[in-house]
């Protein structure tokens, strides 16, 4: 299994690198709007976490900044110093100063005061390498979100709505899922908005919208 892993980890990569840079644009400008929709309609979010794109990931930027206008709070993950393979999330405000970590990805700088634990976060918008019909998810293969979310598999946080956020093309026909792996509610791409039920699924396309 982790050697299918990794070979669908290197096409899905690729994929989305060899995305435009207006590709890219369009995607991030059609996630958010549709985003800002979907939060819109759901008055009990009131706090969205999301991530700073890498590696030809989705970029939220356009959302994040659609976001600080409203009552909306932002949070950004931050590889937790102590526990390791966990993260952190931090309130995230326009002054808040960044620090690229071990991976060069920047993140707010640790402060205390600032974190946000999960009971207080309501979506979480993950990226990920690759995603199926039936919501199973390929991330980078570092596992922090599926140890982070580890008190979320066992029930705790039933509120907090878990969101991976993709380009199209990196839907993929199935994926191998190991039993640690957390399975996602929702996953977003610039045409369609996934939403899984258990063992059911449905979409809708924003193009119709």
């Amino acid at each position: 299994m982790q050697k299918h892993r990794q070979q669908l980890r290197r096409h899905f990569r690729a994929a989305r690198n060899n995305l435009s840079s207006a590709e890219q644009v369009q995607a991030s400008q059609a996630l958010a709007q549709q985003l800002l929709q979907y939060i819109a309609a759901n008055s009990r979010i009131k706090t969205v976490a999301v991530y700073v794109s890498n590696d030809g990931e989705a970029d939220l930027t356009p959302l994040v900044a659609a976001l600080w206008q409203t009552n909306i709070r932002v949070a950004l993950p931050v590889l937790h110093p102590v526990v390791k393979g966990q993260l952190l999330f931090l309130n995230y405000q326009p002054e808040t100063t960044m620090n690229k970590n071990q991976f060069a990805i920047p993140e707010p700088k640790l402060a205390c005061e600032n974190i946000l634990p999960l009971a207080n976060i309501d979506l979480l918008c993950m990226p990920l390498v690759a995603f199926d019909a039936h919501g199973n998810r390929l991330g980078m293969g570092g596992g922090f979100y599926d140890r982070t979310l580890a008190a979320y598999q066992k029930g705790r946080y039933p509120h907090l709505q878990l969101m991976g956020i993709a380009h199209d093309c990196q839907q993929a026909e199935a994926l191998p899922a190991a039993a640690w792996d957390i399975p996602l509610q929702h996953v977003l791409t610039p045409s369609k908005h996934w939403q899984f039920n258990l063992d059911t699924a449905f979409t809708t396309d924003s193009k119709a919208e």
